[in-house]
């Protein structure tokens, strides 16, 4: 019998080994997988590489993982925001890399990994200085950037219902990057906040086949995730 769900967030992010590549869910804090990163904080993998729409908000969840030294480098496309003055420190002291990429190349690299496609050409960033060192191309009267798919080890993704084969439903626009950081990943781990019965799910409304997920975990009444 396929049972995807295990029993607390520290088993799922239990195999994460240093030097990873990790996707994390998110616009700000919408669809923000926080529990699964506490987990990850206390499991103590380091020399992260993380990817994400941004850098981490306050002290929880990713910034908490920057702040204890745990990352590398960070991969995303609003480094800098209100809330996110650890990463702004760190990068400022020279204690983390960064790799800024536009929040649709983002999505569409992420989807070339999970398509297993070889990169796609985009207008985005083209004469800037992301487009440094890339392939470009002139179709029909315009430049476009040659951008590679992004795999990542893991992808931590929050959703809101799943059931035991790893179905997934999402709660409006924290849904976000989710179905595609699924599908980029080798072993894709979900947070949902409501564990549903194997045929509860309208199979027109899930977003997410269990074919891209790997392990669920619930938490029903998570402090900081929405």
């Amino acid at each position: 019998m396929i049972n995807k769900f295990v029993g607390s967030v520290h088993e799922a992010v239990a195999d994460i080994h240093d030097g990873a590549i990790v996707l994390v869910g998110g616009f700000g804090g919408a669809g923000h997988p926080t529990e699964l990163l506490h987990a990850l904080l206390e499991q103590g993998a380091r020399n992260l590489t993380m990817v994400s729409n941004n850098s981490g908000n306050h002290e929880v969840g990713l910034a908490a993982l920057i702040k204890a030294e745990r990352v590398k480098k960070m991969i995303c496309s609003f480094p800098r925001g209100s809330h996110s003055y650890v990463f702004n420190q760190f990068y400022a002291e020279g204690r983390i890399e960064l790799e800024c990429v536009p929040q649709g190349t983002i999505a569409e690299r992420l989807h070339a990994a999970g398509a297993g496609l070889g990169g796609f050409y985009t207008r985005t960033s083209y004469g800037t200085e992301l487009a440094a060192g890339k392939e470009v191309r002139e179709i029909n009267g315009h430049h476009y950037v040659f951008e590679y798919p992004m795999h990542a080890d893991f992808a931590l993704v929050l959703a809101q219902k799943g059931d035991r084969w790893g179905n997934l439903v999402y709660n409006k626009t924290a849904r976000n990057f989710g179905p595609v950081m699924c599908q980029a990943a080798k072993t894709t781990v979900v947070q949902v906040k409501q564990k549903v019965e194997l045929g509860d799910l309208d199979p027109e409304a899930i977003i997410t086949p269990g074919i891209f997920v790997d392990r669920v975990v619930e938490v029903s009444d998570p402090q900081f995730s929405s």
